[in-house]
């Protein structure tokens, strides 16, 4: 079902459509190198297909999975000799990101004099993955995963087709089977018309020809969930997370918990993330918060899966709705910032203790006073160094429990105005 021209292609119409800049230079036959990254089934080798066709180019295709270096460098010195007669090559690495840079500089020369054009395709983000000086080199176009209206209009492509397709088997499909098909493709053309080949199959079984939403839920299973733990999706997925819970929406929040717990995420780094989110988005406003994370932690070490998921979600949706404070990260973000650009200044002497006569006879604890001898139990006792002694570095939020922290200070405040100042550091 590959399609082999512009007008077969589904999707990617922010590149592909009327005056969209890779149309223009397709059909301006000034395509150049270029690297295509996108999720899996959103047509990337196919695109590059078609490019090479629209260009009358020689196409040679490699994985960098099963391809080794030393035979794309034959290729390149076979294209580098085409050029010289005239004749262009397109060569296309699937998974390019599986090349290490030094494999990877090996493209360079090539790329650089025209000899050949090359089209990466990438499911990892090409600026961590590609090296610099190639990228410089290439323009990246970025494919999105298809909608599920685009992924239906293929599968019903699909099912009509008599040359390449099912339409010889004489299948009709009920509008919202093929809709759960898109549905659990995650924009993956790729599955949707293995699952609609999977479901074909289960109707010949049946002796069937009418293709229900019941029957395609039963030939695909189970959902496809786009994810991988140690690349965008992973991160993408945590922010989505981390920044649902700090903006108080728990349904987006649970979403997104429910996200990465289905696609095979470690449930004990979801529980770390929690906690932090406990101390940096929350803190004191509701300090009850941090014990909560522990204690689901906890839980799910001890359930397990799918038990333990569910302390996991009652931890986000508390963390969701627990009111917001940054006031302590923030204060220890500045602190520091204060121990590493400021002089490690010499504790006060009225701060330090004093075993010894020899350190009493250099004053050390003198002018220390107790807070339990004064009243109020606040002495005015300056406790930083001289240096920073103006500095404040605790600025208490009004947000739930964190407001009555702001009162005590200010009684702290006004405790230390009404008790005398110690004479002499």
């Amino acid at each position: 079902m590959r399609p082999h021209t512009l007008q077969g292609y589904v999707g990617q119409q922010h590149l592909l459509g009327p005056g969209k800049p890779l149309r223009l230079a397709i059909e301006r036959d000034e395509p150049g190198s270029m690297i295509f990254w996108g999720p899996p089934g959103t047509g990337k080798t196919t695109l590059a297909k078609i490019i090479a066709a629209t260009t009358h180019a020689t196409f040679v295709e490699f994985s960098a999975v099963t391809s080794g270096i030393k035979e794309i460098k034959q290729v390149m010195v076979d294209a580098e000799r085409a050029a010289s007669m005239g004749s262009r090559t397109i060569l296309f690495i699937d998974e390019i990101h599986r090349f290490n840079r030094a494999q990877q500089d090996a493209f360079l020369p090539y790329v650089e004099r025209g000899d050949l054009r090359l089209i990466g395709a990438t499911t990892e983000n090409p600026s961590f993955e590609v090296n610099a000086a190639l990228l410089s080199r290439c323009r990246v176009y970025v494919l999105q995963p298809l909608t599920e209206e685009q992924v239906v209009q293929l599968l019903r492509t699909a099912l009509t087709d008599n040359a390449t397709g099912l339409g010889a088997l004489k299948f009709t499909a009920d509008d919202d089977a093929l809709q759960t098909i898109a549905s659990f493709s995650s924009g993956d053309a790729r599955y949707a018309l293995n699952a609609l080949e999977s479901s074909a199959n289960l109707l010949l079984g049946l002796s069937a020809t009418h293709l229900t939403r019941e029957l395609a839920a039963e030939a695909l299973q189970q959902r496809v969930l786009l994810y991988d733990k140690n690349g965008e999706q992973h991160y993408d997925l945590i922010s989505a997370l981390h920044k649902s819970v700090g903006n108080s929406d728990a349904d987006a929040a649970l979403y997104w918990l429910g996200r990465m717990l289905a696609a095979g995420e470690d449930a004990n780094y979801i529980a770390r993330r929690l906690i932090r989110m406990s101390v940096e988005d929350i803190g004191l406003a509701a300090p009850e918060a941090l014990n909560l994370c522990l204690s689901a932690q906890q839980a799910m070490h001890l359930l397990g899966s799918p038990e333990g998921e569910l302390a996991l979600a009652q931890a986000t949706v508390y963390l969701a709705l627990a009111p917001k404070s940054n006031a302590v990260y923030t204060a220890w973000s500045a602190v520091a910032e204060d121990v590493a650009t400021t002089a490690a200044q010499p504790v006060p002497l009225h701060l330090r203790n004093a075993p010894t006569k020899l350190m009493k006879s250099l004053k050390y604890g003198k002018d220390y006073k107790y807070a339990h001898d004064v009243q109020g139990r606040v002495a005015a006792m300056p406790c930083l160094p001289n240096s920073l002694a103006d500095r404040t570095y605790y600025h208490p939020t009004d947000q739930g429990r964190e407001k009555q922290l702001s009162q005590r200070l200010d009684e702290v405040k006004r405790l230390q105005r009404e008790t005398s100042s110690p004479e002499g550091e």
